[in-house]
């Protein structure tokens, strides 16, 4: 193998970490600001449904782009009835509505984790495989300079300096581009994992909360208390 074949696989190994990288400092900044929202719009969202003055009332708040909000938005559609009281016959009302509740309840909770959890597989990979590329153009950069021994048959230091530099530059290169995506991908893990417990206990209160109402919401009733989003009874004093 020449030694330009040896360089461009060295390099090519350091272009693979350095894009790496771009990856990953991208995939933290986005998870960043994703979390800090969400995280922001659940507080003003869970403000405001505690705040409601019913569970009709609190069905009538604006949706906010939050897990809680979408959360409710299911949980409402499950509950909600004509006020003529017609009940449909068809296969996606044929379940009991506490069973018919919790299983759109338990479906949004997935579908919320799946969207928290895109991009952390690609920062796990790349957290497990940096180190080993780096190793990778490693190895060839002391195949570089055992090849430069044998050609000049020396092993000064002005044989060897070049290659065995590029050698440590990638192995560096590699350390470094998995310790940034090893420790976002832990950080965000946890988050994902307190989100998640969140959503769980938040719908686990709507479940409650829909049995002291019998289960029922009444659509109609829900827009024409649209303006009442605060009340001087919370909900929260259900539970007492």
């Amino acid at each position: 193998m020449t030694d330009l074949y040896l360089n461009l696989i060295a390099q090519g190994a350091i272009y693979a970490l350095v894009l790496f990288s771009i990856i990953t400092w991208i995939l933290i900044f986005t998870k960043g600001v994703q979390h800090w929202r969400l995280a922001r719009h659940n507080r003003t969202f869970s403000k405001q449904f505690w705040s409601a003055s019913s569970l009709d009332a609190a069905a009538a708040l604006t949706e906010i782009a939050s897990p809680k909000s979408r959360l409710a938005s299911v949980g409402f559609n499950a509950l909600f009835v004509n006020e003529g009281g017609s009940v449909s016959h068809d296969l996606e009302h044929s379940w009991d509505r506490q069973e018919l509740l919790e299983r759109h309840l338990r479906q949004q909770i997935q579908k919320e984790y799946q969207s928290l959890e895109s991009g952390l597989a690609v920062l796990a990979s790349i957290g497990s495989t940096a180190p080993f590329v780096g190793l990778f153009g490693t190895v060839f950069g002391i195949i570089h300079a055992l090849s430069a021994i044998g050609k000049n048959a020396s092993a000064s230091i002005d044989v060897v300096a070049g290659p065995i530099g590029e050698a440590l530059v990638a192995t560096g290169v590699g350390i470094a581009v998995a310790v940034p995506a090893v420790l976002a991908y832990n950080f965000y893990v946890r988050r994902l994992k307190v989100t998640a417990a969140d959503l769980d206990n938040y719908a686990t209160d709507f479940v409650n909360l829909a049995q002291k109402n019998g289960f029922r919401v009444a659509r109609n009733s829900a827009r024409s208390t649209q303006t009442k989003v605060q009340g001087i009874a919370s909900i929260e004093g259900a539970f007492a």
